[in-house]
């Protein structure tokens, strides 16, 4: 074992209070006693990720555009949740209903990962579904326009290689959940 500490806080203030961005600036003191006065941390809310298999040994995705990158991608349904309002686990089969039109038969944590720990407050609780089935149609927020997307299991790590695949929640998602399914 080592003998690292943690940082201390000296002062911490909010300086964007928004329901869509929160950040905080801390004033911190290092274990070497140097002061940093502007680290800035990203208060963000955790967020629920669904692996869903069809029968057919499918996985559905779901394609849709990020602003911040300006580009389209393949990810895995999930999204933001409160944790004092909802589970995790009801959170991830709301957004694979809601981003899909799809639930689960069979369903499970497989775990909980965090997304960039050294700026992100949150978490990233993956869940596998399996034999999803389709119940109705999409029901997308104002900001959303997906394409739903099935590909075969076997050729998910081509697609990961190939670039075709990039998020890197969705490829740990998909590397845990594939694991289960060996």
């Amino acid at each position: 074992m080592n003998n690292f500490k943690k940082w201390k806080i000296l002062k911490s203030k909010m300086v964007l209070d928004n329901p869509w961005c929160q950040v905080r600036q801390d004033e911190i003191e290092l274990p070497n006693g140097k002061i940093i006065d502007d680290y800035f941390v990203n208060i963000r809310p955790d967020v629920a990720m669904i692996l869903p298999i069809t029968s057919n040994r499918e996985i559905i995705f779901v394609r849709q555009y990020r602003h911040a990158v300006g580009e389209f991608f393949l990810e895995l349904p999930a999204g933001n949740f409160d944790p004092t309002k909802e589970s995790a686990e009801v959170a991830a089969i709301r957004e694979l209903r809601e981003e899909t039109g799809y639930i689960p038969q069979k369903f499970r944590k497989i775990g909980t990962l965090y997304d960039k720990p050294s700026k992100d407050t949150n978490q990233i609780h993956l869940f596998l579904a399996e034999n999803v089935s389709k119940v109705g149609e999409q029901q997308l927020d104002i900001t959303e326009e997906i394409e739903v997307v099935f590909i075969p299991i076997e050729s998910i790590l081509d697609k990961i290689l190939q670039g075709k695949i990039s998020v890197a929640g969705t490829i740990a998602a998909l590397l845990l959940g594939l694991n289960f399914l060996i």
